[in-house]
């Protein structure tokens, strides 16, 4: 993963990982010779630089310098002193002169992780270095994480409470937990360590992030979103962005243990999924739109061909029969990008029963109508809105935008005869999470959009913890619009059961 200093400068480790996740190569050898492999001629004296042959055997080995004991003072961000930097850079730098990459290359991740720990305690024990058992403990699991992962980013990716990640250079690192934002305690070695960092994530989706092209999205392989801005553009190094996503795919039910929606308002959107409503998914940024339209896909039968066009993808569809597509951007020479509409306009010619478009964002909206008015019913899609009625305007800008000279009343007149549903989605102020609107798109009159809400969300007040009160409200339509639907796929008793609980506990909560 890390490549040989030269003229003592400091290492910069290449965008590939040295040690693939899995790979099937030969079985380790034996360990004598397999130590004698990965540490050729092992003796690090005072500079932690290896010696070997007969001039290694022959010369006068003097006392290792007995390294300083950590300073008292300690960083304010993650309660570590400077000196245990210092002294990780040291034993860092001595053992990548040590290592051999090549032989630690062929090894599983599990062996070469017990291989580097075992070369960082040799080469603490010959500099003699004062840590205590914790320090180092700690000490060999970060040189394990520089050397095999993602650094100082993998303990809080192994964290499932946090939603995002924002690194503002080597020095500053946030995380949301609950809606909070919190300094997140860690620290890279500099911006050159963190830019590598970023560029072997992007690598790993066939993406490149330096001076040339500087800013990048990829995604991890658990479907996290990244986003990465490099200088000269970040001008304190490189910002990197990781929006998270649970190992456990949330559910519908799990959004109602939230607080999210209420249990008959989670039934009405199972039915919206089953009876196969196209539906636009609106939110502001962080608002839930992707973990919301993975839970509505989760009602999608599992005979149904379903295709996803995503810029990254981040949808976790649990069907059989699903094909996922992903965008591509241009490369050096500014040739062979592949944009959002390209993968909407090819994916109409893959006989798709759904489509599923991650994030629309672009002109890509008037080819998603189209395939919503020709026999793609149940397809699906998120945008950036802060209403429902905002989603409808935002929807016929981007056409506009397209290029597409068309009458305004013409969109209007493509857009109710495609869009069946709008779900909003909020993040409130207090970092809670909510579905704020469920809104019918119903017809025209004149040249006006007619939409009529199913269920709202009124806030009440807050609590002692600041954090805000609220209720859903039914609005009392007992026949939605799209109810011979619902009764065409046999679910109409099921809808207006739901209608009529809903109803029952409005009035409960106004007694």
């Amino acid at each position: 993963m890390f490549g040989k200093r030269g003229g003592g400068s400091t290492p910069q480790p290449p965008a590939q990982p040295a040690v693939p996740d899995n790979d099937p190569a030969t079985a380790a050898p034996e360990p004598a010779a397999k130590q004698a492999q990965i540490i050729p001629g092992l003796d690090l004296g005072d500079t932690g630089a290896p010696v070997s042959g007969e001039a290694g055997a022959d010369a006068a080995a003097p006392a290792p310098a007995k390294a300083p004991a950590p300073k008292p003072a300690r960083d304010s961000k993650n309660g570590r002193s400077e000196n245990y930097y210092d002294i990780k850079t040291t034993i860092f730098n001595a053992l990548i002169d040590a290592i051999d990459l090549t032989q630690l290359g062929q090894l599983e991740r599990d062996a070469a992780r017990d291989e580097i720990r075992d070369i960082v305690n040799e080469i603490i024990s010959l500099k003699d270095v004062a840590m205590s058992i914790a320090e180092q403990e700690e000490l060999l699991e970060d040189i394990c994480n520089d050397v095999l992962g993602y650094g100082p980013l993998e303990p809080l990716l192994a964290r499932d409470d946090i939603a995002d990640i924002m690194v503002n250079g080597a020095d500053t690192c946030f995380i949301e937990v609950d809606g909070q934002m919190l300094d997140a305690g860690i620290r890279f070695r500099d911006n050159a360590q963190l830019l590598n960092i970023c560029q072997r994530i992007v690598s790993q989706v066939g993406r490149r992030v330096d001076e040339a092209s500087p800013i990048c999205d990829a995604r991890l392989m658990d479907g996290s979103r990244v986003n990465v801005i490099a200088p000269p553009l970040a001008i304190d190094g490189a910002a990197l962005t990781i929006r998270k996503f649970k190992k456990d795919r949330l559910r519908l039910d799990d959004l109602v243990k939230f607080g999210s929606i209420t249990p008959d308002g989670a039934e009405i959107l199972q039915i919206i999924g089953r009876v196969r409503c196209n539906v636009l998914v609106s939110g502001g940024t962080g608002s839930g739109k992707t973990t919301l339209l993975n839970c509505l896909t989760g009602y999608v039968d599992h005979e149904e061909r379903v295709i996803t066009c995503e810029d990254a993808a981040e949808l976790q569809l649990q069907q059989p029969h699903v094909v996922r597509l992903e965008t591509r951007p241009p490369n050096l020479e500014g040739e062979g990008e592949i944009s959002m509409r390209d993968l909407v306009k090819n994916c109409l010619r893959m006989r798709p029963e759904r489509i599923i478009v991650g994030e629309v964002r672009g002109p890509e909206a008037f080819d998603l109508l189209q395939a919503m008015n020709t026999g793609h019913d149940g397809s699906m899609g998120t945008l950036h809105a802060n209403s429902p009625r905002e989603a409808l305007s935002r929807l016929e800008s981007m056409i506009t935008m397209g290029g597409f000279s068309l009458p305004s009343k013409t969109i209007k007149e493509m857009i109710t005869g495609s869009i069946d549903v709008i779900v909003q989605a909020a993040r409130l102020r207090d970092g809670s999470r909510r579905i704020t609107h469920v809104t019918e798109v119903v017809g025209m009159e004149g040249d006006v959009i007619i939409t009529q809400d199913l269920f709202v969300y009124e806030i009440v007040g807050e609590d002692a913890n600041g954090k805000i009160v609220g209720r859903h409200r039914s609005t009392g339509i007992a026949r939605p619009n799209f109810w011979d639907r619902a009764r065409y796929y046999g679910e109409e008793a099921r809808l207006a059961t739901a209608l009529e609980n809903a109803e029952v506990a409005d009035e409960d909560y106004n007694d």
